[in-house]
């Protein structure tokens, strides 16, 4: 286990030495990125008593309070978003010094698939540093729907992917899809939040009945997101579907007046669109890092480490 001391002053009483340790990172970072306790504990492979435990321990050998407590619902503190900082630092810092005292360099080729929405508003960092550790790897990035990824990296053309998860609902409604991702190994490394993107001028919704529009803008059908808002439009309303190329033109499509679009709310954050647009929840959808259980490059450890050092960091809290 790697240790980073640090002293803190204490009065009458000389200086307190305490210990961060990395696995304590990790979990603090999990939870910061899923606001869950419960989530967290699934992601860093834990009990979320265990989570619990960890994050009081952090909590006092840091004398603050890193996080709110609401139900179940965890958002960081204003020393907890201070200390998410330091937190990112310290993984990068890891992982910088791991990968420098290696004997062997990851080198060859990485093949990874990604939707258009995570290789827009998640991987731009994550991609620059894996270029700059390792500058021998060629990396060949693919974009596509979350179907055909899970597909591709099961054939052998890609060596993982990042897709989105149907919610659990869902997945009992698609078999097909739900066999091909218990074929292959795979983590949560984002939470997007999903919208349904309405004209300027539309008034609030609840559910798919309140809309006022004639369509319904999505990606091509293997696009999880538009699964999910066909999904959701189908319980209450028989809503077309205009199948469009990229998020710039489901924007495009929405300002019109007459169609609602379906995206990520990272994504609609990146584009900074001139015109107002009004915003409804369809709730948080898992990314998940997918790859077969045997034959990885050695590329792909090296990966897998540079998107598990910036997870904190790129993932967007929900309470943003």
């Amino acid at each position: 286990m790697i240790s980073i001391w640090r002293t803190i002053p204490k009065v009458n009483s000389g200086n307190e030495i305490f210990s961060l340790d990395l696995s304590s990172i990790e979990i603090f970072l999990a939870v910061a990125s899923d606001c869950s306790v419960t989530k967290a504990a699934k992601a860093v492979g834990r009990v979320p008593s265990n989570v619990t435990t960890r994050i009081q321990q952090l909590e006092e050998d840091l004398g603050a309070s890193l996080f709110s407590r609401d139900g179940k619902k965890m958002t960081l503190t204003r020393e907890g978003e201070t200390f998410l900082t330091y937190a990112n630092r310290l993984m990068a810092l890891a992982l910088e010094a791991r990968q420098a005292v290696r004997p062997l360099a990851p080198s060859g080729t990485l093949r990874v698939g990604t939707m258009e929405s995570t290789a827009a508003s998640r991987l731009p960092a994550a991609l620059t540093q894996f270029n700059q550790m390792w500058p021998e790897v060629s990396l060949h990035l693919t974009m596509g729907a979350s179907r055909d990824l899970a597909r591709d990296v099961l054939a052998d053309a890609l060596d993982c992917a990042l897709i989105a998860r149907p919610p659990k609902t869902m997945r009992e409604d698609d078999l097909d899809f739900d066999a091909e991702l218990k074929a292959l190994e795979k983590e949560t490394v984002f939470v997007e939040d999903l919208l349904i993107v309405l004209p300027s001028g539309h008034p609030a919704i609840k559910s798919a009945a309140d809309l006022r529009v004639g369509a319904l803008a999505a990606l091509e059908p293997g696009c999880t997101y538009r699964r999910i808002a066909e999904n959701w439009a189908r319980k209450s309303t028989a809503l077309p579907t205009s199948e469009l190329g990229s998020y710039h033109a489901i924007l495009a499509s929405v300002a019109t007046g007459n169609t609602a679009g379906v995206m990520p709310k990272s994504v609609l954050e990146l584009m900074h669109w001139p015109t107002a647009v009004q915003t409804h929840q369809l709730g948080p959808v898992e990314t998940l890092l997918v790859y077969r259980r045997d034959n990885r490059p050695s590329a792909f450890s090296a990966f897998h480490e540079v998107l598990s050092a910036r997870k904190g960091r790129e993932i967007r809290l929900a309470t943003n």
